[in-house]
């Protein structure tokens, strides 16, 4: 295998392969847990030249019994910042990359993996420097982690790491992710079931709809990702557009990319409003103090780094992904 894709089946990873593939990239080990079955649909228009269970690929790498590929990307770990098992947690986030660190390292073998924007909490900065990493959840926690092993490396590393802090990602081949599939997810499956599309109220000072994440579509961070493996720069970045937007931004663009399916004129927010197409709800009080209001990468180091290529908008995005999952479904 010269490739291999942990988490290959899932949203990024998925992504991932089929750029590759795109690429002329075939020669892909595909890596990840199908437990939930579900999930061998992200991977059903990808070529691979092997499919290893995740127990089954970390068994081998443990025994230094895997080959050696040319680069691993590694995406897999769960995602879900709700859950409460931090035994779990830890041993499939922060072990599982302990593991992966110690075989590259040893064979020499550039290590690309996932990090989060989740280590920065509640703000308000999100460079990538300590002073400003407060995870709210273990989820956070086990990136913020292994970040920290990186760190200490990084003086002695015998061959590239690369960690990319994901911010709001969205985009094709992420259903399976259920409730922590994006928000654009989400509205598009409200407002073909109800015809509207529900936004908190206002919260953490912002006005109705007005909180604000730096929401980033799938295909800019495979772009980063396959950036880094021709030009491998060992350190922390975070991806992210590096511009804020308001949730009432992503809810607008996918009413107006459902509209021009149905070649319909595109509606003002406050037009979408009044007609119940964008309706607000109060915000849960389960969510005090837990909920990102605001987060918007620094992307200094990831432009100082060479990464030149403008990122979509989420108007830009949206639509495109509206696109995409209306030509699925």
């Amino acid at each position: 295998m010269k490739i291999v894709v942990t988490g290959a089946a899932g949203f990024i990873g998925a992504n991932l392969v089929k750029a590759l593939n795109q690429r002329g990239e075939t020669d892909v080990g595909a890596v990840d847990n199908l437990t939930r079955a579900e999930k061998f649909r992200n991977l059903a228009d990808c070529e691979i030249a092997d499919y290893l269970d995740k127990a089954e690929f970390i068994e081998l790498v443990r025994r230094r019994a895997a080959p050696k590929p040319d680069v691993v990307f590694h995406q897999g770990a769960c995602s879900d910042t709700m859950e409460s098992d931090g035994r779990y947690m830890m041993e499939n986030n922060f072990r599982y990359s302990l593991a992966l660190l110690d075989w590259c390292q040893e064979l020499r073998v550039p290590f690309i993996y996932a990090s989060s924007g989740s280590v920065y909490g509640l703000g308000p900065e999100f460079r990538e420097e300590r002073a400003c990493e407060k995870p709210l959840n273990v989820y956070g926690y086990s990136k913020f982690l292994f970040d920290q092993i990186v760190r200490r490396r990084m003086p002695r590393l015998s061959a590239p790491v690369i960690g990319l802090r994901y911010f709001n990602v969205y985009g094709p081949r992420e259903s399976h992710k259920g409730r922590m599939a994006s928000v654009a997810f989400h509205h598009f499956n409200q407002f073909r079931a109800e015809g509207k599309v529900k936004l908190f109220e206002g919260s953490h000072g912002y006005a109705n709809g007005e909180q604000r994440r730096d929401f980033i579509h799938v295909d800019d961070v495979i772009a980063v990702n396959l950036f880094f493996w021709q030009r491998p720069a060992s350190g922390i970045y975070n991806v992210g557009t590096g511009r804020a937007q308001a949730f009432n931004d992503v809810a607008l663009a996918v009413v107006n990319a459902m509209r021009a399916a149905q070649g319909q004129a595109p509606l003002s927010l406050a037009d979408a409003v009044a007609q119940g197409r964008i309706e607000y709800v109060p915000f849960p009080e389960a969510l005090r103090g837990k909920y990102q209001a605001f987060t918007q990468a620094d992307v200094t180091r990831l432009r100082a780094a060479g990464f030149e290529q403008p990122m979509a908008s989420v108007e830009e995005g949206t639509a495109s992904y509206v696109q995409w999952l209306l030509a699925q479904s």
